[in-house]
């Protein structure tokens, strides 16, 4: 269980007694006998959060390759910064005539 933390609590505006309203206590043997994984006690719900994971679907996914180019070009392109490689895949896409 979390001990409260004044500093925290002044940060974000509550206090130990709101602390102490919203505390739970420790799970007992007998909570922990009867207690179920969420999947089956919120089926609906966890269905759903499962289904929320991750990125969506790309109507036009990327493929995976393995690839060997000179270094310098690979160095060149991440010397751009962040998103080098779809740069690079617009570059390809250019050389060959897709855009």
């Amino acid at each position: 269980m979390k001990k409260f933390d004044p500093k925290h609590a002044a940060k974000h505006g509550y206090t130990e007694a709101d602390w102490a309203a919203v505390d739970s206590p420790e799970l007992t043997e007998a909570d922990m006998a009867t207690a179920r994984p969420f999947s089956e006690a919120f089926p609906a719900l966890a269905d759903a959060a499962r289904k929320s994971l991750g990125r969506p679907k790309s109507a036009n996914p990327k493929v995976a390759v393995s690839l060997r180019l000179d270094p310098d070009v690979v160095a060149a392109f991440k010397a751009s910064g962040q998103g080098w490689q779809s740069r690079m895949n617009e570059a390809l896409r250019k050389a060959a005539h897709l855009s």
